[in-house]
């Protein structure tokens, strides 16, 4: 696991992006849930948490909560061999728009390098515009589709890439 350490992120909404545990869990799923993402639930995230893999599991953690909340986001990511796949990732919406997916995705390429990973790769739903310009802000681009990906409801991916390599 990589970012044990926390880093500052986003000063002007006082973030940090940190380690996820297991007490972040329920605001993770309350976020997925809401987000449209695809559901993972809590026995997977926690089966991941638990994982003796290279996973990278991140949270943008507000150091002045919001009533009811104290995460403002999540990423979670898996490095195999000189790859990383990014799984999910999602920004509550009162927080969209101000750069946290962004600083997320960072901090997962940044950590996947230092394990190894030369080359990340995603799918995202073939309609989600906006995640999809977040993903070639950070030097993803399109390499491919995957027919009826997703479920709830049926929908393409596209196959996404980013190499690492300086």
């Amino acid at each position: 696991m990589v970012a044990r350490e926390s880093r500052t992120a986003r000063s002007d909404l006082n973030l940090s992006i940190e380690r996820m545990t297991e007490h972040d869990l329920l605001e993770v799923i309350e976020i997925e849930e809401s987000s449209g993402i695809s559901a993972w639930g809590w026995d997977a995230y926690h089966k991941e948490l638990e994982s003796p893999h290279d996973s990278i599991m991140l949270v943008a953690r507000l150091r002045s909560p919001a009533p009811g909340h104290q995460i403002a986001g999540f990423i979670v990511a898996r490095v195999l061999g000189h790859e990383f796949h990014v799984n999910n990732v999602a920004v509550r919406t009162e927080f969209r728009g101000r750069g946290i997916g962004r600083d997320l995705l960072q901090t997962v390429m940044n950590g996947a390098r230092k394990l190894g990973a030369s080359l990340g790769l995603l799918e995202v739903r073939a309609g989600n515009e906006a995640a999809q310009r977040l993903y070639q802000r950070c030097g993803f681009s399109v390499h491919g589709r995957r027919r009826s990906y997703y479920s709830r409801p049926v929908e393409d991916a596209l196959l996404m890439t980013v190499s690492l390599e300086s």
